[in-house]
C-alpha cells in the first residue's frame, strides 16, 4: 500500500449557523464569508491523506472524519460525507432555505467498490446509459466504450466522490436545471455556493475546459479539502494506478488523469 503523505489543513467545524439568519436576509454572502474566514483562522489540526484515501479504498461508514447525512438534508438514508463538508453544506442549505430555495443531497461519498459497481454495470450493459444505449453492445471497442461511460461516470479510483467532499444536488438532469425550480436552484448556487466553500467542478466545456466529463450542474465540491486532494492527484497520481475493474486498461490510453481528474473548472483548482 502506497503511503506518500502530504499534510493538509483540516477545516474545523463551523460554529456560526445560518439558521439564525432571518428569512429574506440580504447579507447571505457576507454572513457566509465571515463563517469561512473564522474557520480558516481557527483551524489547527493537520490531517494526512494517502493514496488509499485519494482513490477511495476505505469505508466512509467507518472513517472517523465522516458523518452520516441526516434525512432533512438528503433524499434517502445511508449516505456519508466528510464532517467539514457536511457542516458547510448544512449552513448553505439553511441559507438557501431562508431564501425559498430547497437543496437536497441525492449522492455523496462513494468509495472504490461503490464506484466500481456503477462503472461495471454500465460496462457490461446491465445498467443502460443516459442516452438509452447498452454500452456493451453499442461500443464493442474498449476505448470507445470507456469514453462514452466517462461522459458522466468516473472510473473507480478516479472519482471525486471518493473524497467525501463532493455532492450531487436535487436532480441528475441538465435539462431540469434549465427551467423552473431547477433554474432557480442553479442560479442561487452560482451566486452563493462559493461563499460556503463550494464550487462546480464540471462546468460547461469551452476553450478553458475542452475535455473531461460533460457539464454537471448538480455536482458541487467542498473546496477547502478537495482542492488539496486535486493537488495531490496532480503531483503524485498516474494513469497506471487506475486499475482493478473492467476496462481499466483504457485509463492510460485515454489519459484519464489529465483529461478527467484534472479536467475541471479552473475556479475549482
Amino acid at each position: 500500500m502506497m503511503k506518500l503523505l502530504i499534510p493538509i489543513l483540516f477545516f474545523g467545524l463551523w460554529s456560526a449557523g445560518c439558521n439564525d439568519t432571518p428569512a429574506g436576509t440580504k447579507n447571505t454572502a457576507a454572513t457566509a464569508s465571515a463563517i469561512v474566514s473564522t474557520a480558516s483562522k481557527t483551524a489547527s489540526n493537520q490531517e494526512e491523506f494517502d493514496f488509499d484515501y485519494l482513490m477511495g479504498h476505505f469505508d466512509p461508514a467507518k472513517h472517523p472524519d465522516f458523518s452520516k447525512i441526516e434525512i432533512p438534508f438528503a433524499d434517502r438514508a445511508g449516505m456519508f460525507l466528510r464532517k467539514d463538508a457536511y457542516e458547510a453544506f448544512k449552513k448553505m442549505h439553511n441559507a438557501a432555505q431562508n431564501e425559498g430555495v430547497s437543496l437536497k443531497i441525492i449522492s455523496a461519498a462513494r468509495n472504490f467498490d461503490a464506484q466500481k459497481g456503477i462503472w461495471e454495470a454500465k460496462w457490461n450493459g446491465s445498467r443502460i446509459l443516459s442516452n438509452g444505449q447498452n454500452a456493451a453492445k453499442a461500443y464493442p471497442v474498449a476505448k470507445d466504450r470507456a469514453l462514452k461511460i466517462l461522459e458522466y461516470s468516473a472510473m473507480p479510483g478516479a472519482s471525486r466522490h471518493h473524497w467525501g467532499t463532493d455532492i450531487d444536488l436535487n436532480n441528475l438532469s441538465d435539462q431540469w436545471f434549465q427551467q423552473g425550480e431547477g433554474k432557480k436552484i442553479y442560479a442561487w448556487l452560482g451566486k452563493h455556493a462559493a461563499d460556503f466553500g463550494f464550487c462546480q467542478p464540471y462546468s460547461a466545456k469551452n476553450e478553458l475546459r475542452p475535455e473531461g466529463y460533460n457539464e454537471e450542474k448538480w455536482h458541487w465540491s467542498y473546496m477547502p479539502i478537495s482542492k488539496k486532494l486535486t493537488t495531490l492527484a496532480q503531483n503524485k497520481m498516474k494513469d497506471s494506478m487506475i486499475t482493478g475493474f473492467s476496462g481499466a486498461e483504457t485509463a492510460t490510453e485515454i489519459g484519464v488523469l489529465k483529461k478527467y481528474v484534472l479536467g475541471i473548472n479552473q475556479q475549482c483548482q
